[in-house]
């Protein structure tokens, strides 16, 4: 049962734990579209940021390449967002 320690496994476990929220929870029809379409691009940016620190090793990667890759994130998270109210 190590493989249930290792952080790649939890992560994972939250990775599909986020997919099933924003898929059955953030889609149905109780909540407002403006209320939803925010949760769902939030809980993607986060899935995103786990699979980059993870899965693509850049949690020890140089401090700067990590702010990079984070701000990036954040940058597209926030013109899809900006875009999406504007129209």
């Amino acid at each position: 049962m190590r493989l249930m320690r290792e952080r790649a496994t939890m992560v994972w476990l939250g990775l599909m734990t986020a997919t099933c929220v924003s898929t059955w929870v953030l889609s149905r029809d109780a909540l407002r579209p403006s209320v939803a379409m925010v949760g769902i691009f939030l809980l993607a940016a986060v899935k995103v940021r786990y699979v980059m620190l993870d899965f693509m090793e850049l949690r020890w990667a140089p401090v700067r390449a990590r702010l990079f890759f984070q701000l990036w994130i954040v940058v597209v998270i926030g013109l899809i967002l900006g875009f999406w109210f504007a129209s």
